[in-house]
């Protein structure tokens, strides 16, 4: 019995550390944002709308969330309104579903100022073409301050802004990197 509890056991462990694995999250520097963004927006979010798609190869019940961000592009300080979408969302408070790497639901709030990397795609699933989130969650920054003291909210290391800084030092960082590639 003991002998059989302890095989259990192990067999138990080593599929949760399977999934543990297959679960984990690409760490990304800043660089490998930028190469893989087709750019960044600092703005603030002024419309968030879930939709669902039914499609016949990807199956049932796909929900997308877009964020409507005003501002400008973070590279060039350029004036820009953009769309950018992630995977998950609710419609309302029974249709929808749940995505452990989309942003936090206080992040993505009508109002919120951030830093978002994008970059287009042909499908995200459902034949929906859109600008999509890089790195689900790790694309997204909160900001704070105004004017001059503008800063981006670092999420700590592993994440392309592991520390707290200036939108300008953000712009100026992505140049430099474009410029030595």
């Amino acid at each position: 019995m003991r002998k059989q509890l302890s095989i259990g056991c192990a067999a138990l462990s080593l599929s949760a550390a399977a999934a543990i694995g297959m679960a984990q999250i690409k760490a990304m520097n800043l660089e490998e944002m930028v190469d893989t963004a087709d750019t960044a927006v600092y703005g603030q979010i002024i419309d968030r709308h879930v939709f669902r798609v039914d499609d016949p190869i990807d199956g049932p019940e796909l929900y997308f969330t877009t964020l409507t961000i005003e501002g400008r592009n973070v590279e060039t300080g350029d004036l820009m309104t953009v769309d950018v979408t992630f995977h998950g969302g609710f419609i309302n408070d029974t249709e929808g579903v749940y995505n452990s790497e989309a942003p936090a639901k206080d992040d993505i709030q009508v109002g919120t100022p951030v830093v978002a990397f994008y970059k287009w795609q042909d499908n995200m699933g459902g034949s929906v073409a859109a600008n999509a989130l890089v790195a689900a969650h790790g694309g997204l920054y909160r900001t704070i301050g105004a004017g001059s003291m503008e800063i981006v909210l670092g999420k700590g290391e592993g994440y392309a802004i592991d520390y707290n800084m200036m939108v300008g030092d953000l712009g100026e960082a992505i140049r430099y990197i474009k410029a030595n590639r």
